[in-house]
């Protein structure tokens, strides 16, 4: 891929992080005016809200989507960062490699622990 389509995927990015983290931020921290408006979620922290939002597909979708943009704008952010540092072409090519599967593994085991907990029926203890 050429570095401006790597680059537009990371400006793409940025943008979903800013749509759903602002939507996280509304619904994690401003429990006192969603109280207000009767969503249920009025202590956001305990453990059964928590669950009980991991039980629903939105929630489950949106963090599987935050993860995924979160991931490849931070690794590509910090990519860019050290190939301005003008190492070679190899050390470039293994902190690719490195990355990418960082990338991978990472998004596999979080999007794993999403469906995971989407998929469990009770609270642990």
């Amino acid at each position: 891929m050429r570095e401006s389509t790597l680059w537009f995927w990371h400006i793409i990015a940025g943008a979903v992080i800013l749509v759903f983290l602002g939507l996280h931020m509304a619904i994690m921290h401003l429990d006192d005016i969603l109280a207000l408006l009767g969503t249920g979620y009025a202590n956001t922290v305990s453990a059964a809200t928590v669950f009980a939002r991991s039980q629903q597909t939105f929630f489950m979708v949106t963090y599987i989507v935050l993860l995924g943009a979160a991931l490849y704008h931070g690794l590509y952010g910090c990519r860019t960062i050290l190939f301005e540092l003008n190492i070679g072409k190899g050390l470039q090519k293994l902190i690719n490699w490195v990355f990418t599967l960082a990338g991978v593994g990472l998004f596999v085991y979080g999007t794993y622990v999403a469906i995971y907990l989407y998929k469990m029926k009770e609270v642990l203890p």
